[in-house]
């Protein structure tokens, strides 16, 4: 089997359907976790990408699966790594594995420190910025890997405005990164109005929406809480009176995220990255209702 680079599908497709996944924390999980994205690859995936774990919670396994899934399904994925926790020789060790492996996809992320740990500093011999390890990715390896980043349509929360957020994003470009996966949004103008901003600072690369469709309202609040994304009031309004009722919520986030679906790739959009939280049925849903598009 001869993997794709990320890079060589966008030639070949203008919109792209993807999937994100994480590494279960039991073995005793890992048969059902397959079974899921197996059934998500299914409805026409292009690629799918595995998380890192943040703070190296789950990253060992993370390798093992990216292998599995690429061997067992025969499709690009991507493995993220991370700065946090890492020296350079780490990095290298662990890129060199990679490349032994096929793995020739990989997302660059600074990477989040582990939780409770307020003032994160990187190993005495690492990397305090993602760009840094977009540019040991092209340095030394070639064009053996195509290397995406990550883009916040809202500014990153460490950033001090929108603008200088465009520029970091933009170094991290030019330091070897090839294409921009979204962190999750709600309000579709900070997109577009992302892809303009970027656009009119000469970015031409694709810039993939993140997309994470509201499957419980509580746990939403605190990982956006956690990342820095906002919610809009009107889904407090929406999802505040049924935040218990599990069925009324997942009915009503696949509504929502087919909505938002639908105007971003009307917009424009090269395509959508769900991140699934392991789950199946509400993301199979949403895909089968945007069957128009793929």
């Amino acid at each position: 089997m001869r993997v794709q680079k990320i890079i060589d599908i966008f030639k070949q497709k203008e919109i792209t359907l993807s999937f994100e996944f994480f590494p279960p924390k039991k073995d005793s999980q890992l048969d059902s976790f397959y079974h899921v994205v197996e059934e998500l690859v299914k409805l026409g995936a292009d690629f799918i990408s595995v998380t890192y774990g943040a703070g190296g919670s789950t990253r060992d396994k993370t390798m093992d699966i990216t292998v599995e899934l690429q061997n067992r399904l025969d499709i690009p994925t991507i493995h993220h790594i991370t700065c946090v926790g890492h020296s350079k020789q780490d990095l290298i060790k662990i890129l060199n594995t990679m490349k032994t492996n096929g793995i020739c996809n990989v997302l660059a992320l600074r990477g989040d420190p582990p939780r409770g740990v307020k003032d994160w500093k990187p190993d005495p011999d690492g990397f305090s910025y993602a760009y840094q390890l977009c540019d040991l990715v092209s340095r030394n390896y070639g064009d053996f890997f195509s290397c995406g980043i990550a883009g916040f349509p809202e500014g990153h929360p460490e950033a001090l405005n929108k603008e200088i957020d465009i520029i970091y994003l933009k170094n991290k470009l030019d330091s070897g990164g090839e294409f921009i996966i979204t962190q999750l949004f709600y309000e579709n103008n900070d997109y577009f109005d992302y892809v303009s901003r970027l656009k009119q600072i000469g970015v031409t690369t694709r810039i993939i929406p993140g997309i994470l469709p509201v499957f419980n309202f509580k746990n939403l609040k605190n990982f956006c809480a956690f990342s820095g994304a906002s919610i809009p009031q009107r889904f407090y309004d929406i999802f505040g009176p049924i935040e218990e009722d599990s069925k009324a919520t997942q009915e009503k986030g696949i509504e929502l995220a087919v909505e938002q679906c639908t105007e971003l790739l009307r917009g424009g959009a090269s395509g959508l990255h769900f991140y699934t939280l392991n789950k199946l049925d509400p993301i199979r849903e949403i895909v089968s209702n945007l069957r128009e598009f793929f």
